[in-house]
């Protein structure tokens, strides 16, 4: 198993829950991000720069992405790709994308889109907060708990 993490938009305490995470289990953890990275010096965790551009990041990671593996990102059309080929996907608030969720929220991020395309204002997430940090890393925690265990 590998953890992926769309690391462009992710934020830091997202990355660092990552590193310790990445180090305690020994499972590899590799940042996908269009710039170079700084990241602990570990034989768990690597990065990868893609050339600047939209979605370039995304494709490569839906093109390394593995099922079983797990991929950290705020963006749903990306965890849907990851979660259509059998991987799972880590909202940086808590929330876990599989095949069982992943449609109902695809639809309505696009059903919000065409709404905001119209013109109507229909608000955006509330800030990142620390209650989204530690929903975040017990997500993770009970994932890896079950799937390194498995």
């Amino acid at each position: 198993m590998n953890i992926y993490i769309d690391a462009d938009a992710s934020p830091k305490v997202i990355k660092e829950i990552l590193f310790r995470a990445a180090q305690r289990v020994c499972v590899p953890l590799i940042l996908v991000a269009n710039q170079n990275m700084n990241f602990p010096k570990s034989d768990y965790i690597s990065g990868i720069a893609v050339s600047a551009g939209p979605d370039e990041a995304d494709d490569r990671i839906v093109e390394l992405v593995q099922p079983g593996d797990l991929v950290v990102t705020a963006d749903i059309p990306l965890a849907n790709r990851v979660v259509d080929k059998g991987a799972f996907a880590l909202d940086p608030r808590g929330q876990l994308y599989t095949n069982d969720n992943i449609k109902d929220r695809l639809a309505l991020r696009d059903l919000l889109d065409r709404l905001r395309s119209t013109g109507m204002t229909t608000g955006g997430p509330a800030p990142f907060n620390k209650k989204d940090s530690q929903a975040f890393a017990n997500q993770l925690n009970s994932f890896l708990t079950r799937h390194c265990r498995d």
